[in-house]
């Protein structure tokens, strides 16, 4: 039951991104989406969402979290990590 509301929880999550990524604070088509302005100053937040060209060593560096794949049973293979998989950290600071 907890494993379905989890992923239940991480759909919702996902499609909260994609409506807020296609919402921009101006009409420059280049502009930064507006989840990302809010983010931008974080390094890394308890939810992740993976960016072009990260892998995981380098997630778990710039955040911390030596346990991502640990903390994350949706990651079969450590290195099929691609842009947009949302994956759950926890900064070793917090532990």
């Amino acid at each position: 039951m907890a494993e379905k509301i989890y992923w239940c929880c991480v759909v919702v999550f996902v499609e909260l991104v994609l409506v807020l990524s296609g919402c921009e604070s101006s009409t420059n088509e280049f502009s930064v989406p507006m989840l990302m302005q809010m983010n931008i100053n974080k390094a890394c937040d308890e939810i992740y969402v993976v960016r072009e060209g990260e892998t995981l060593q380098t997630i778990s560096n710039k955040c911390g979290d030596p346990y991502i794949v640990e903390e994350n049973p949706h990651i079969q293979d450590p290195d099929d990590v691609f842009p947009g998989l949302v994956i759950k950290i926890n900064p070793f600071t917090n532990r």
